[in-house]
């Protein structure tokens, strides 16, 4: 079994995992390959310099180290099995704790490969030209950079004007990308494996503009309005361009999903309760009598 490893090289525990991974992957029948960062660190086990031969992908790290994984694999169809060396890790797959049985579980096959709906999108120019195209496994924002003021956006779904957006910016998302940014503007919390696309205004200047959860084949067009600077499109938090005024952001589900490795007896909703304190307060707790 091939195995590819990417790394984020801020975390302290990272060392350590290479070193574990090193030990433990071989009498499982792992062949263990690195990207070059982490072989020049690891100094053992293979360099990966091409995904396209490996069987799975192990990302150590955060979500975001996970979310780069996923655009590495560019829609390959290979699992990616996320340990979590952070705070959050809601899309990560088991902590550090549990890294040797989850590489052991992964060998063996003893794991469910849930598929994660993805999207595309394109940024083009005034002439209809397309200038540059990404994936996104969480979401692709548009919004504006650092000056205070409220940014025009017009948006149209399958065609259909649905309205100008005055707001700070909007969020194209997943499912996965529900409860990422999206939920902290307000949008709604969707079950991953429930296909569908989120659009959520970042601070709308009107009551009127609310959320939108749309069919997973619908095509989503967002075009800046007389906005005296270029706009900002970032893909899942961490690469992007900029949009310029007349300029679109077409967005569309992707035609591959992302694998993510998950293991019996784990669920979205015990994840909502444990990392983002789903279902309110924790019962109160009656203070005992003297």
């Amino acid at each position: 079994m091939r195995v590819g490893v990417i790394g984020h090289k801020g975390y302290d525990e990272l060392p350590d995992m290479l070193r574990m991974l090193f030990h433990a992957g071989p009498p499982l029948g792992v062949d263990l390959h690195f990207e070059p960062a982490l072989h020049n660190l690891a100094q053992v086990g293979y360099r990966l310099d091409d995904l396209s031969g490996i069987d799975a992908l192990i990302t150590l790290g955060g979500d975001g180290t996970l979310l780069r994984g996923a655009r590495l694999l560019a829609g390959r169809q290979i699992p990616i099995l996320g340990i979590n060396l952070g705070r959050l890790g809601f899309l990560t797959t088991c902590g550090s704790e549990n890294a040797e049985e989850a590489l052991r579980l992964l060998a063996t096959g003893d794991y469910v490969a849930e598929a994660r709906m993805t999207l595309a999108a394109r940024a083009v120019d005034g002439r209809g030209a397309t200038r540059q195209e990404w994936l996104a496994l969480n979401d692709f924002v548009l919004h504006k950079g650092g000056f205070a003021r409220v940014v025009r956006l017009s948006v149209a779904i399958n065609g259909e004007p649905i309205g100008v957006y005055a707001a700070d910016g909007v969020i194209i998302s997943t499912p996965t990308g529900s409860t990422a940014y999206s939920l902290s503007a307000g949008g709604p919390v969707v079950v991953p494996t429930v296909d569908s696309i989120i659009l959520t205004p970042i601070s709308a200047h009107m009551l009127a503009v609310r959320p939108l959860v749309i069919p997973p084949d619908a095509e989503i067009v967002v075009e800046t309005i007389q906005n005296p600077e270029e706009l900002i499109v970032t893909v899942d938090g961490q690469v992007g361009t900029n949009l310029a005024s007349g300029e679109k952001l077409v967005v569309h589900r992707a035609p591959n999903a992302v694998l993510i490795v998950r293991f019996p007896g784990t669920s979205f909703f015990e994840r909502l309760r444990a990392k983002l304190g789903w279902g309110g307060l924790p019962e109160r707790v009656e203070p005992r009598q003297c």
